[in-house]
């Protein structure tokens, strides 16, 4: 099995496996032609490296690992400066909005020193539910299920699920 899949599967990878470098060496360069050159014709390099996503809006500044794992809902707006790092899936649903600057991240590392140096990895998917409201500068961890009409405060570090209709300040 290739590291890909391992990673695909929820498994533990080595994110330093060559395959997975020129993926993300890939998203890398679909992102820098839209950051240099934001329109939404160059908005497709990102896109097509999508698994799903309908009427986005994408604001420059904007970086992900591979982008197969990013499904995103009807409507949704990432603004300025926004990471995704999607080593697991990254549902974001419809109508969400994400301040400037905030990163989902779903890759973890050991935290035995040893395994860190050989690249291991592993990931878990976020879920973002529908009408979500995620505040400049937030983080979201691996793992995290944030529900409909949540809003998350600015600058938050989201550790913890977050039910829907609520509020979340980190």
């Amino acid at each position: 099995m290739t590291e890909f899949e391992k990673m695909t599967r929820g498994e533990a990878f080595n994110g330093i496996d060559t395959d997975l470098r020129l993926r993300r060496e890939a998203a890398r360069l679909a992102c820098a032609k839209f950051n240099a050159h934001p329109s939404k014709g160059n908005l497709r390099h990102i896109t097509r490296l999508f698994a799903d996503f309908t009427d986005v809006i994408i604001e420059p500044g904007f970086q992900c690992d591979y982008g197969s794992q990013i499904l995103l809902g009807k409507n949704v707006y990432i603004n300025f400066h926004c990471v995704i790092l999607d080593s697991a899936a990254v549902h974001i649903g419809d109508n969400t909005l994400l301040g400037p600057a905030v990163h989902l991240y779903t890759v973890d590392h050991p935290r035995e020193a040893d395994l860190r140096k050989q690249g291991y990895c592993s990931a878990k998917p976020i879920h973002i539910g529908s009408n979500v409201w995620i505040g400049g500068g937030a983080k979201v961890l691996p793992g995290i299920t944030i529900g409909d009409n949540a809003i998350i405060a600015a600058n938050a570090v989201v550790r913890k699920d977050v039910p829907a209709n609520s509020r979340y300040f980190g």
